[in-house]
């Protein structure tokens, strides 16, 4: 018996209705990649290693982080200073030291501070680079931007990027003030380079995990 026409209409809509109501997908991206952090905190993991805390071996020590470059605790690079931050209490748990929670506990006193923290990042193109066309945006007001743009072609194509930091640590007598130990300022350093070659790549060489080679299977 054939359908009639009437009900084969519903039945479709009815399947349209089905199966795109179970296609939303929602993507979202951090404010920083993988990569950049790989390369900031292992930085942090390499300058932390060369720190010397010996001298407060058996000591109660409070650890201060008044003068971990404040000026710069901003939402974005907050995570990043507490992970340092978190590394020079391990350093000093791992030479021996007794962490307290507050300076009246505590018989030493250990400020750190860190000179530098970032990605320094060099681009190469030999080639002509991505160009908006005039005239043509998506957005309104200040946020308006580029809506087509013609493809970038390289030749040759480099990006660098080196994630530096640094870190030193003081240590004093908590009722005297009198110094016990210092050590630093110490640098770490890590590094990631991607080539392209006539449209090919990238060919990724560097010191973090992201940027090793993958292991054969």
């Amino acid at each position: 018996m054939a359908t009639p026409p009437r009900l084969s209409t519903a039945l479709l809509l009815l399947a349209a209705v089905c199966l795109t109501g179970c296609s939303s997908v929602r993507v979202t991206d951090p404010p920083r990649t993988a990569t950049e952090m790989l390369l900031l905190n292992q930085a942090v993991t390499t300058a932390v290693s060369q720190l010397s805390a010996s001298a407060l071996r058996d000591r109660l020590v409070f650890v201060d982080d008044a003068y971990l470059t404040p000026h710069d605790r901003n939402t974005d690079t907050t995570a990043d200073y507490l992970f340092l931050l978190g590394e020079v209490r391990a350093k000093l748990l791992i030479e021996g030291a007794r962490l307290v929670n507050t300076r009246e506990a505590a018989q030493i006193i250990v400020e750190v501070r860190s000179a530098a923290h970032g990605i320094d990042k060099q681009n190469l193109l030999v080639g002509l680079p991505q160009i908006a066309l005039p005239g043509v945006a998506g957005g309104t007001g200040i946020t308006a931007g580029p809506l087509i743009a013609t493809p970038e072609i390289a030749l040759l194509k480099n990006i660098k990027q080196d994630g530096i930091a640094s870190v030193a640590i003081v240590a004093y007598w908590a009722d005297s003030g009198e110094l016990v130990a210092a050590s630093g300022p110490f640098i770490g350093r890590t590094n990631r380079d991607d080539w392209w070659i006539l449209g090919y790549g990238p060919r990724t060489s560097g010191n973090i995990p992201s940027a090793q080679q993958r292991p054969s299977r």
